[in-house]
């Protein structure tokens, strides 16, 4: 098979690569802005990036010269330094012996009412409780029954066995001293019970 010659051969894969080179170019221009971008950027990121590596070479270089231990000058202060703690308040001085033996006056205006001693309470002016009555100065049967000193029960069994007259005598007695509502009850239905009895014999 004979073959063209190499300078032949050259030429006509010239012209189909650029055959094919213009059958590509609407694509490539549609292709070319977002290319275009996209090569920026990735330089733009690979210049910072070179950037960034020269900077920490020039740290690690400069590093010995600039990085010295900084001495604290003889006026610098903190706030450490500041947080004292306050001095303590001076404690109250003790009342003299003066001003302890002195009286305390009595309080003037509407407190004076609560504030005032018991000696200047005007005699009498509290009343004394009620004492109970003795047993003298009521009827006989008081004293025989020691009534004064009987509760309700032992009283309730003791009226069983009394005459009408001494039952009388005894819620007269009571009515006029201690005058206590069950005793007055229980003695005037006794005596009604024994009137009943008289009237009854009769």
């Amino acid at each position: 098979m004979n073959r063209p010659p190499y300078p032949a051969r050259v030429v006509a894969g010239l012209l189909a690569t650029t055959v094919e080179e213009t059958r590509k170019l609407p694509t490539r221009a549609i292709t070319l802005p977002m290319s275009a971008v996209s090569t920026a950027l990735q330089v733009g990121m690979r210049l910072q990036q070179n950037i960034a590596e020269l900077a920490i070479k020039g740290d690690d270089v400069l590093a010995p010269i600039f990085d010295k231990a900084e001495e604290q000058p003889a006026w610098a202060t903190f706030d450490e330094d500041d947080d004292e703690t306050p001095p303590p308040a001076p404690a109250k001085p003790a009342a003299t012996e003066s001003e302890a033996d002195e009286p305390t006056e009595p309080a003037a205006g509407r407190f004076a009412l609560y504030s005032s001693s018991t000696a200047d309470v005007a005699p009498g002016a509290t009343e004394a409780a009620p004492t109970a009555p003795q047993s003298g100065s009521g009827p006989q049967i008081v004293a025989d029954l020691d009534y004064d000193s009987l509760t309700l029960a032992q009283l309730r069994a003791k009226v069983r066995s009394l005459a009408l007259a001494d039952l009388q005598a005894l819620a007269e007695y009571e009515r006029a001293n201690r005058n206590r509502s069950p005793f007055v009850t229980m003695i005037d239905n006794r005596v009604v019970a024994e009137q009943k009895k008289a009237d009854a014999a009769q």
